[in-house]
């Protein structure tokens, strides 16, 4: 079991290669709905919201940025790397049909939490 969830830790932040052929890993994110809003929960855990971007991509939101080791650990001897890895990220996840007039950012205990109000009345 414990091997299971080791691997499903790896496979949440598996690297990936960009356009740009830079290394690069996609945070695991969670999408909520309510009745005025599509909550989405980033886990980057050491990153700054304002270090990250967030755009609407046709039907996708686009979460980008990059986690840099803060410079008074680089030079630390590492007996353990367990958090997601350093470098560029990207996630591009499918929003729920609709249309969104704004997008707030916060954090959360270590995530990200991009607020989508809905454009428009309310679906449901």
């Amino acid at each position: 079991m414990l091997a299971r969830a080791e691997r499903l830790h790896r496979e949440f932040f598996r690297p990936i290669r960009s356009a740009s052929r830079l290394a690069a890993w996609e945070p695991p994110v969670d999408i909520l709905e309510t009745e005025r809003e599509v909550l989405v929960l980033v886990a980057l855990p050491a990153v700054s919201a304002d270090r990250v971007e967030v755009a609407i991509d046709g039907d996708e939101l686009v979460v980008a940025g990059i986690r840099v080791l803060p410079s008074e650990l680089q030079t630390a001897v590492i007996h353990r790397l367990e958090l997601p890895p350093q470098g560029r990220f990207e996630r591009r996840v499918r929003l729920p049909a609709g249309a969104y007039n704004d997008i707030r950012r916060s954090t959360s205990d270590g995530c990200l939490l991009i607020t989508l109000q809905k454009a428009g009345g309310y679906s449901g």
